[in-house]
């Protein structure tokens, strides 16, 4: 069997049909994660731990809103006892929700909650290890050293747990990684399996195999390797197929952080893994669960998808990201960043007001255009070209019979069919595209594509639309074909959030395995312009949000926000809209807003700046990963964070900035 072909069986099923992998079922409660049964929502509490009323009340609310598994922050004794009184208090409310203990640090903690509550979640990166961001020379020696202390220090636990039936979730995550793995490892998704099969292997030796697994990170690209390497691994090794929890670590709030969730979780739901779902927003904790749900709803009737030309390798790398190698095209493929193409096609008719939907807005008193940050690239007006003069930079798009016949072709692309390109007389110099369908694999479609000035706009109809989509890039790789790509995809809107995870899974899912030189979301014909305007505006912008979240495009500043729980010191989602108000346009920075100490450094791993809670009312701010300022008070704190990104020359005023456009 092919090297590519064994890959690929150790970490799905198949490329091209929708198969979840097959685990050992593992019983949390009354609830059982993996095997046949169906993928676990849950989520995790905000309130502090010993507020056992409120905690009691917020618990209630998520499980109404269709949570399945309840976590709560553990991080010292006194809060591993108080899950008693909140398990009693539920249980007199008729809840029988299985609890969750969330640990860090804290074995003593560990092992009192393992008696108590039906499941402990433990990091490897700090339970038994420590975090300093110091590099650690060992030897072989040295390191099955420390691999036997961490045996003493993590084998009580294993133990209770076998005694009292309690399951474990060994929960890596990408920031908070122990100076002894990244010591030999690095900051690599090898690092954050490793770091998990370290305890893993332990419970195997003590034959305990009540465990979920998980592979947390806040960068989609970097999460969606390690799980598939962790698969992987766990064949290799002749582990148990585990069940596996995923999740997006500090996904962040609103559209960003359901985009974000859905790039993640989504790709990896596609190729057939996960058994249990947690979204991680920076809003209420019952809010969670229902975008979760709508995750876990579009595998119930996949089976029922058009069948996918199979597969009999796998051409790329798929635990490590490389982008396609495509051909420069004007300003599409090579290294450009993927542009984005904004639909007009079905407007019966275009004005320049129209364009503020997708980023370019005409001032008339100066008769000058300003664009803002999501301002598209391209417009598509398919048969209707638009009479006016674009906005400097934008360039349309026009179905080749209407641009055949224009006079004035400047800054206008022709859309070819295939059978259109086959028989065309005329075409332009420099840039032309042709709308495929992703089944469209013949030899006489590949053969076209050879041509040096050509582009792909890429659809399918195809429910299983990310493996089909995906299906093309393996042949056009194969094929060593270097022809860019923009990814095209219609979504009729009917709820809003919905779309959002949809195209976010179909799309992020190909942006985090190096596919797409583009993006375009159709829009669809509606009964009033006003309306149709707001789908344009919502796709065009769901579009630059997905980019961004794939790490492909950075747009806007980016936050890394935990979800907040009962340790975090300040009100999360006050204090992360106060942040965004004074820092929203600073363009590709990325500020990580930590609710508290025991996470945040690590976790907000791959932000420019942190902003940590320390204390009541105190914040640390962080430069990367170095402490700028201690114990800042918090009405102070966000001008301190300011000065800090001031004095590192990536400050901009805000009038500078809108300034630029």
């Amino acid at each position: 069997m092919d090297s590519a072909v064994s890959a690929v069986k150790k970490y799905c099923n198949s490329l091209v049909k929708y198969s979840r992998r097959k685990t050992i079922p593992v019983q949390v409660g009354s609830v059982t994660i993996g095997g046949d049964h169906p993928i676990v929502v849950q989520s995790m509490t905000t309130i502090d731990t010993m507020d056992t009323m409120g905690s009691v009340e917020q618990t209630l609310r998520m499980v109404a809103s269709g949570c399945e598994l309840v976590r709560i922050t553990a991080p010292s004794l006194k809060e591993a006892e108080n899950l008693r009184a909140i398990k009693e208090e539920l249980k007199k409310r008729g809840c029988n929700v299985p609890l969750v203990a969330d640990i860090h640090f804290t074995p003593n903690a560990a092992e009192l909650a393992a008696k108590i509550v039906e499941k402990v979640r433990v990091n490897p990166g700090n339970y038994a290890d420590k975090k300093k961001f110091e590099n650690i020379e060992y030897t072989n020696e040295t390191y099955q050293d420390e691999l036997d202390r961490v045996r003493v220090r993590f084998t009580p636990l294993v133990e209770i747990c076998k005694a009292h039936g309690t399951a474990m979730r060994i929960g890596t995550n990408h920031g908070s990684l122990s100076d002894r793995i990244m010591s030999r490892y690095g900051d690599t998704a090898l690092g954050m399996v490793e770091s998990a099969l370290e305890f893993l292997r332990i419970c195997e030796d003590l034959e305990y195999y009540n465990i979920v697994l998980s592979m947390k990170s806040s960068n989609t690209q970097v999460m969606v390797e390690a799980y598939r390497l962790l698969v992987q691994k766990l064949d290799e090794e002749g582990l148990k197929p585990y069940p596996l929890h995923l999740g997006v670590t500090e996904a962040g709030e609103a559209e960003d952080g359901r985009i974000k969730s859905a790039v993640g979780i989504g790709t990896l739901l596609e190729d057939g893994l996960g058994d249990t779902v947690r979204v991680s927003l920076t809003e209420e904790p019952e809010f969670e669960a229902p975008v979760a749900q709508k995750l876990v709803d579009r595998y119930h009737n996949r089976h029922e998808h058009k069948t996918i030309a199979e597969i009999d390798e796998n051409p790329i790398d798929p635990f490590l990201y490389h982008k396609r190698q495509s051909r420069e095209v004007v300003n599409i493929g090579a290294s450009n960043v993927p542009r984005v193409i904004a639909d007009l096609s079905q407007f019966e008719e275009i004005t320049i007001k129209d364009l503020k939907n997708v980023g370019h807005f005409y001032l008339p008193e100066p008769d000058k255009w300003r664009m803002n940050d999501q301002g598209a690239d391209y417009v598509y007006s398919g048969n209707n070209a638009i009479d006016f003069m674009l906005p400097n930079g934008l360039k349309e798009l026009v179905d080749y019979p209407q641009w055949n016949d224009l006079e004035d072709k400047a800054n206008r692309y022709p859309v070819f069919t295939f059978d259109q390109l086959a028989e065309a007389e005329n075409a332009d110099d420099q840039l032309n595209f042709i709308k495929l369908k992703a089944d469209e694999l013949s030899e006489d479609v590949m053969s076209v594509l050879e041509a040096s000035n050509l582009v792909v706009i890429l659809e399918t109809e195809n429910e299983h639309a990310m493996p089909a989509l995906r299906r093309f890039f393996f042949e056009l790789v194969k094929r060593k074909l270097s022809v860019p790509v923009i990814v095209s995809r219609n979504y009729t809107v009917t709820d809003a959030e919905e779309f959002l995870i949809h195209a976010s899974t179909d799309f992020g899912g190909l942006l985090v395995d190096g596919f797409g030189d583009g993006v375009m979301l159709q829009v669809d014909k509606q009964s009033d312009k006003e309306t149709q305007l707001a789908d344009l505006k919502l796709k065009n912008e769901t579009g630059f949000g997905i980019l961004q979240a794939a790490r492909t495009r950075m747009t806007k500043t980016e936050y890394i926000s935990c979800p907040s729980c009962g340790r975090t010191l300040f009100d999360l989602q006050e204090t992360t809209a106060m942040i965004r108000k004074r820092t929203d346009h600073l363009k590709g920075v990325k500020i990580g807003i930590m609710g508290c100490i025991v996470n945040g450094p690590g976790e907000m791993a791959d932000a420019d700046y942190g902003y940590v809670g320390s204390g009541k009312g105190k914040i640390t701010l962080y430069k990367g990963q170095e402490v700028m300022k201690r114990g800042v008070a918090s009405e102070k704190a966000v001008d301190e964070l300011i000065e800090i990104i001031r004095e590192d020359g990536k400050w901009l005023e805000p009038e500078l900035a809108n300034a630029e456009f």
